[in-house]
């Protein structure tokens, strides 16, 4: 057998957010021996070393923030003139894939995929402007189309939406199946009591998460119920002001801010319920995985309606209706509520990152095959 073929995946950096989880989600299950992994990012991340185990190579140019437009695409520039060898190149950018993939385009790449993970640019005014223009480029430099959901593909692929392949943000379903051993184990080293009324939040501390509006629901929840924990899991540039808010509304004692972490499967385990009040979202992994360990989870109504697997534990509320979010956190603790093991469901609704891989491995051979 010849050497595995080599894919490059273009990222800021690889740490734990959503695209790049699924990224190592998929990485994990290929059969390396046929595709490889390699990344072009700008900054280091936590993944960083684990790629490198698994046999995948990491680049490194500046990115636009540090160097400015004509810096940035001449780094990319440079970039493919140096490293020919990538017939595929898969951008998750967004809108900023637009100049990554007209420099493949231009270096001759001859397959250029675009990847929406969102439905939304976030940024200033003028951020938003030109990560606009630089989302102008992606119909006419790139060859295929792929997103998260249906919602995220309309956002950034416009006419060309239709033409986009929906790749499920797959997840390992059995690692979270509920298991009342394994949340007694996390409780107790948590130190949260059983009694205890847990809320959960996974996500990076950026304005789109709205960790500042959760937490104005969760001081209302606190008055109501004293004997109950806000855990928020997760790390970012907005992470000072969170704190800062935490201290303003006397919250020290019952928020626990987690980091980063590697046991997002065990932590799942311990939270009564998964509040998520995102501004905007393509498809988050973290509410499939709340999902299949049977939890709870009151969400905004700007989530696309792709992400509810049909299990009745969706429920999703309009961001300006405060009192409805309270409510219906209220009527999470009140039930007496059992979690069940969703693991064949999950499969069956296309979310097995194992099929997805091999699914997404076959993909990437058929196109290099109808270039040779």
């Amino acid at each position: 057998m010849g050497s595995p073929l080599r894919v490059l995946h273009v990222v800021v950096n690889m740490n734990r957010g959503g695209a790049e989880t699924l990224l190592m989600n998929l990485y994990r299950n290929m059969d390396r021996t046929r595709v490889q992994f390699d990344f072009l990012t700008c900054r280091e991340g936590e993944f960083d070393a684990t790629i490198k185990q698994m046999g995948g190579r990491i680049h490194r140019i500046p990115y636009i923030t540090d160097v400015g437009h004509h810096g940035f695409r001449r780094g990319l520039r440079q970039f493919f003139q140096q490293n020919q060898e990538y017939s595929i190149v898969h951008s998750h950018l967004d809108k900023m894939s637009g100049l990554v993939l007209r420099e493949a385009k231009a270096a001759n790449v001859p397959i250029r995929i675009s990847h929406s993970h969102n439905t939304e640019s976030e940024g200033s005014l003028a951020t938003k402007l030109y990560k606009s223009f630089a989302g102008s480029f992606i119909t006419q430099s790139a060859t295929h189309y792929y997103a998260c959901s249906r919602a995220a593909a309309n956002w950034l692929f416009k006419n060309k939406a239709q033409q986009a392949f929906i790749l499920k943000n797959g997840i390992e379903a059995d690692k979270f199946q509920f298991s009342q051993q394994l949340r007694n184990d996390m409780r107790e080293k948590l130190r949260i009591s059983e009694n205890t009324f847990v809320i959960g939040h996974v996500g990076r501390f950026t304005r789109q998460k709205n960790h500042l509006y959760l937490l104005e629901l969760f001081k209302e929840i606190q008055r109501e119920i004293p004997n109950t924990v806000l855990l928020l899991v997760g790390d970012g540039p907005l992470k000072s002001k969170v704190k800062k808010r935490i201290s303003e509304l006397n919250l020290e004692s019952h928020v626990r801010l987690l980091g980063i972490r590697k046991d997002i499967h065990l932590l799942l385990q311990a939270f009564d319920t998964f509040i998520f009040p995102s501004l905007h979202e393509g498809l988050p992994v973290t509410l499939i995985e709340a999902q299949s360990a049977g939890l709870p989870c009151i969400i905004a109504n700007t989530i696309t309606k792709e992400v509810d697997m049909g299990f009745g534990l969706i429920e999703y509320i309009e961001l300006n209706a405060k009192d409805r979010w309270i409510k219906q956190i209220m009527k999470c603790h009140k039930a007496a509520f059992t979690r069940y093991m969703y693991e064949d469901a999950v499969s069956q609704r296309g979310y097995d990152i194992r099929k997805t891989a091999r699914e997404t491995q076959d993909a990437y051979i058929n196109l290099r095959e109808e270039i040779v």
